[in-house]
């Protein structure tokens, strides 16, 4: 572990005041010193750096460049995925990782997180931990979320009200 980080930092310098990686020496005959080391993963959206037949996440390289430590889960506190300044990054538990979710999962038809529709009333529901929580019924879809929103503040303390 302490070899890989060595030879991490030997090949590529991470700002941790602006959270870019960039190649002090690269490996390939395409890339030049100074050239930016990572890319977005378009299936996710985050950035990653491919080092020596492997790919790594930029948020978790900076932690271990910075810590000298992988982390379990790490959490981008502004919810930016492309944000992988130091200070932007917390590790987390799988539990606290979700309390910062700032969009609704693919799955979610009304476009609004906490929410959902049964029998043409709006319910309105919030998870922590593994214990779902029933808010409400409401007669919109605005009002059930309004009601997560206020839940949210109150029971996911690393989420950020959007």
């Amino acid at each position: 572990m302490k070899n890989t980080r060595l030879l991490l930092i030997a090949h590529i310098d991470y700002s941790p005041e602006t959270g870019r990686f960039t190649w002090i020496k690269p490996l390939g005959k395409r890339v030049k010193a100074g050239d930016n080391a990572g890319c977005v993963d378009k299936k996710n959206g985050y950035y990653k750096v491919g080092f020596m037949g492997e790919s790594h996440l930029e948020h978790r390289l900076a932690w271990f460049m910075v810590t000298g430590l992988w982390p379990k889960s790490l959490d981008h506190i502004n919810g930016d995925k492309s944000d992988n300044r130091i200070c932007n990054l917390r590790e987390v538990n799988d539990s606290e990782n979700q309390q910062n979710r700032h969009k609704p999962k693919s799955n979610n038809l009304t476009g609004l997180m906490g929410v959902s529709n049964q029998n043409g009333r709006w319910k309105s529901c919030i998870e922590v931990g593994k214990v779902r929580t029933h808010l409400g019924y409401f007669d919109t879809k605005e009002l059930a979320h309004a009601a997560y929103l206020a839940a949210k503040q109150r029971l996911h303390p690393f989420g950020a009200v959007r």
